[in-house]
């Protein structure tokens, strides 16, 4: 079987290059990937699978084997793209101003449409059932994974499997890591409100932004206090936007504070927020300025099953060999393949998308990022042989 999927997967690769160059091409936003959606369905179309639309922009194609309700395995790629500016030069770049797939969801969608391919291919050759899921909204909250699980789509599954480009590996490397993988996130907004004026009047004003910059010192500190609690578990609090309506000599009657939180420990995670809400308060008070907190919870902490993975990781060195599967830390970043992981056994692996000598270094969610495309034909095949082996 991996003689006859690496010779499909070869043989379909200018396929998937071509595939993944379309959906970079015309990339589409979160949770409005109408052209994206349109365009899997047609590819799905013309190979005669069967699918379903799942919500607006979701679909879920169904591949039967022989004995069809032994197992469920379902595969999943993220189909949307980035708010970001492309900067590469390249035939396929970005026509959309100002929308990029700079997190490479192109290359996962090609690529699962390419084990579609393959897997219709030797659909008499396996037993059970394997569930192709195209999934909208990865990058905007509260994420397309759970409202797929809310629109029933793990309702008949045993197991999920992801893979993911990543340019911190060469191509030609797959990753694994095995237990708690990706940490938890959460979108923190501080709302301080008190009298805007004239900065020279200072009893006619309120001192927002000191206040606001108490804020923002006191809670990143609370990074280190936690994470010396406890060091296998880091937590993190970082600020990246501070909105305001003031100038040099204006002092603004409002600034709303935007950070992100991380964290791989439930208990940490509640404990922060509790201590975020008390520091803001206290501030506010002792300032005379009022704050208002809104935490909104993302993502939980993606849990790589670990059987699930360690026999994926195994199948991964037949299918490779082992000098090309690695092992690899744990992430600080989140993805909402989360959502799955706490509903069945599941697995989100890596796959090797850089290449110093091509000059392809560039991270994700940046303007300049692109892929290997050798990278597709093994990711293409690598997926097909393990879902056919889940099963």
């Amino acid at each position: 079987m991996i003689n006859r999927i690496k010779a499909l997967a070869k043989e379909f690769k200018n396929d998937i290059v071509e595939t993944r160059r379309h959906i970079h091409k015309f990339p589409c936003l979160s949770f409005v990937e109408f052209d994206t959606a349109e365009y899997i369905g047609s590819r799905l179309s013309s190979w005669n699978i069967k699918y379903e639309k799942v919500g607006a922009t979701g679909i879920v194609a169904t591949i039967e084997g022989n004995n069809p309700a032994k197992k469920v395995v379902a595969l999943r790629a993220d189909i949307d793209a980035l708010p970001i500016q492309e900067k590469n030069n390249c035939s396929y770049k970005s026509v959309v101003d100002g929308v990029m797939h700079a997190c490479g969801h192109d290359a996962h969608t090609a690529m699962l449409l390419g084990v579609a391919n393959i897997l219709n291919n030797v659909k008499n050759y396996f037993e059970g059932t394997i569930k192709l899921v195209f999934q909208p909204g990865e990058e905007k909250l509260p994420g397309g994974a759970s409202l797929m699980i809310k629109d029933g789509v793990l309702n008949d599954v045993d197991v999920i499997i992801a893979q993911h480009v990543y340019p911190d590996l060469p191509c030609g490397k797959v990753g694994f890591h095995a237990g708690e993988y990706m940490a938890s996130c959460d979108e923190i907004n501080i709302h301080i409100k008190g009298r805007g004026g004239h900065a020279a009047k200072i009893e006619e004003r309120d001192n927002t932004t000191v206040a606001a910059a108490r804020m923002l010192c006191a809670i990143s500190e609370l990074s280190s206090e936690f994470s010396n609690e406890k060091k296998e578990d880091p937590v993190i609090i970082a600020f990246g936007g501070i909105e305001s309506k003031g100038t040099y000599n204006v002092i603004p009657s409002r600034i709303h504070l935007k950070g992100t939180m991380r964290t791989f420990d439930e208990a940490e995670r509640k404990a922060v927020k509790n201590k975020i809400r008390k520091i803001c308060s206290e501030i506010a008070r002792s300032m005379g300025v009022s704050s208002r907190v809104v935490i909104e919870a993302g993502y939980p902490v993606l849990k790589n099953d670990v059987e699930l993975t360690e026999s994926l990781r195994d199948k991964a060195v037949e299918f490779m060999g082992n000098d090309e599967v690695m092992s690899i830390p744990r992430l600080m970043t989140a993805e909402d393949f989360a959502w799955y992981s706490h509903k069945v056994k599941a697995c989100m692996y890596r796959i090797g998308t850089s290449n110093a000598e091509k000059g392809i270094t560039s991270k994700q969610h940046t303007p300049h990022f692109d892929i290997d495309e050798d990278a597709l034909e093994i990711g293409t095949g690598l997926m097909a042989y393990l879902a056919i082996e889940s099963l």
